[in-house]
């Protein structure tokens, strides 16, 4: 792989560029002189103790980071999500939520304020975080936007054994290493990464036996073989992950919001390249080989594996909808009730975030939400309507 997208992206500071150097070289003694598989080099140049992107210390999250997800955004997008908890809540006695990596901490913050005011507080909220970094960063800015609730938070190193209430997962799915792959004619390769002089490069490897069998499943999926050439990408990790939730969840919902598409998107003939989306500084490109453990790697999500896996471990689909339905069918004019009594800059900036949030080119039909359920007797209203599951 040429690295095209070099010119285009902004120049990193010397600490970010002698980070890089470290992580780039924990890569090469990780590949022994030899290759690793692209989800090996994902997981390292992500998660690696105190070098990966999410382990280390840079700010990940903002304008001053390298994006911007929906909490970040508005404060409109936890205030509805406040209300769909709120109603699962008042269903149990002893209700928690539970974060899946909960970035920055904004997202809890102004949950757990809007709940509050809606008189709905979970008995407690669980952060499963894996990062230290983030660990802390998150307690800071609780400790100084929720004094008064702060005490309800706890963090976990592993999952709960057993949960009841709400599980939120706001763009986790998308961070899981994902498999690249090569469809040829006779065969599927896996794309691995190497080393060319010193250089990153994906050189394509017989594919183990796992991987073979995952695409040979999605071509039964989706009712054809793919082309000749067609490169993308499946995620083997989702599976697991997906057990684990449903292992853990008793009684409850979760919430998986993240940008993806159903498994007939995701494979259509014209998408050969997938869905890897790299991000540095807000700049999008899709080399994933360059900036190691500096810059995100994410890959859009097949929404029909992850409801599929779901379903094959006892939960249910409570729904599946775009952020721009969830947000319309969950409250949101509600939210915006005393809009036009603002004065006017405060119309234009709150009208400007909810554009973000919901319109088609934005975040709006780019993300979904996928509802499991498992004991419930409602399904939230931000589910109910416009629901998409038939097309997973």
């Amino acid at each position: 792989m040429q690295h095209t997208q070099e010119r285009s992206l902004p120049i990193p500071d010397a600490d970010s560029a002698a980070h890089s150097a470290r992580v780039a070289q924990h890569v090469r003694a990780l590949m022994g002189g030899g290759h690793i598989s692209f989800a090996e080099y994902m997981h390292a140049v992500l998660y690696a103790p105190g070098l990966g992107y999410y382990a280390a210390g840079a700010t990940k999250f903002g304008q001053g980071g390298d994006f911007v997800t929906a909490p970040e955004v508005s404060p409109i997008f936890a205030r509805v999500l406040a209300r769909q908890c709120a109603s699962v809540i008042a269903t149990q006695q002893s209700a928690t939520i539970l974060e899946f990596g909960a970035g920055s901490g904004q997202l809890a913050a102004d949950l757990l304020a809007r709940l509050a005011l809606l008189d709905a507080l979970p008995e407690r909220y669980e952060i499963l975080e894996v990062s230290a970094d983030l660990r802390q960063r998150q307690q800071s800015l609780l400790a100084a936007a929720i004094p008064d609730f702060v005490e309800r938070v706890s963090w976990l190193d592993r999952p709960p054994a057993a949960h009841r209430g709400v599980i939120i997962a706001n763009e986790v799915l998308d961070a899981l290493p994902v498999e690249r792959f090569v469809r040829r004619t006779d065969h599927v390769a896996q794309l691995c990464v190497t080393l060319d002089q010193d250089r990153f490069v994906l050189q394509e490897r017989p594919a183990p036996a796992v991987l073979a069998a995952a695409v040979a499943q999605i071509e039964r999926d989706i009712s054809f073989t793919l082309p000749n050439g067609y490169v993308s990408e499946v995620c083997l990790a989702v599976a697991g992950w997906t057990a684990d939730l449903a292992g853990l969840l008793h009684e409850g919902i979760a919430f998986l919001f993240d940008y993806g598409v159903s498994r007939r998107e995701y494979y259509a003939a014209n998408r050969n390249d997938g869905w890897l989306r790299c991000h540095f500084r807000h700049h999008v490109h899709a080399d994933p080989l360059l900036l190691p453990g500096i810059q995100d790697i994410t890959a859009w999500v097949d929404f029909s594996g992850v409801a599929g896996a779901a379903a094959a471990h006892g939960l249910d689909i409570m729904g599946y909808v775009s952020q721009a339905d969830f947000l319309l069918h969950g409250g949101l004019s509600e939210e915006l009730g005393g809009f036009t009594e603002l004065p006017l800059a405060a119309q234009l900036h709150l009208s400007g975030q909810v554009k973000l949030l919901t319109l088609p080119g934005e975040m709006g039909e780019n993300f979904k939400c996928l509802g499991l359920g498992r004991g419930l007797l409602k399904t939230p209203d931000s589910l109910a309507q416009s629901d998409r599951t038939a097309s997973l």
